[in-house]
């Protein structure tokens, strides 16, 4: 029996929750979840951790020249995000604008449409940001 392209992205928790792993060594957290820590190696003990998906813009630049497939989203605003629990994530900031986004602005995660292959094709979802007011 053949699997189905949903299905196996449903197999990859990462890709449908914020699901990545702590380090109970030296309480390093990581997105997406590692198989050890870079940081303790073999001495490393990790357990995953669900995150909240709040945080807050650690950098952010306004892009203008998008990468093919993103020619309709122009401009748009890509951040790194420190997340609550440390880990840092690299998304999209939604529904704004260059001038509405400042360092340490505070971002919750939502579950948007990312890009799809064309018309009738794959649609491929996961996580974006936007700003909490």
């Amino acid at each position: 029996m053949r699997e189905s392209i949903p299905l196996t992205w449903r197999r990859i928790p990462e890709r449908y929750r914020m699901k990545g792993n702590k380090c109970l060594t030296c309480s390093t957290t990581y997105f997406p979840p590692r198989t050890i820590c870079p940081k303790c190696r073999r001495k490393g003990k990790l357990e995953f951790l669900n995150f909240k998906g709040t945080g807050k813009i650690y950098t952010f630049t306004e892009i203008h020249s998008p990468a093919s497939g993103f020619e309709e989203q122009v401009p748009y605003i890509f951040a790194i995000v420190e997340l609550d629990e440390g880990a840092h994530i690299t998304g999209q900031v939604v529904d704004a604008h260059g001038n509405d986004v400042k360092i340490g602005d505070r971002v919750e995660a939502v579950f948007r449409k990312i890009q799809s292959d064309d018309p009738e094709g794959l649609i491929h979802y996961g996580f974006k940001f936007r700003l909490v007011k």
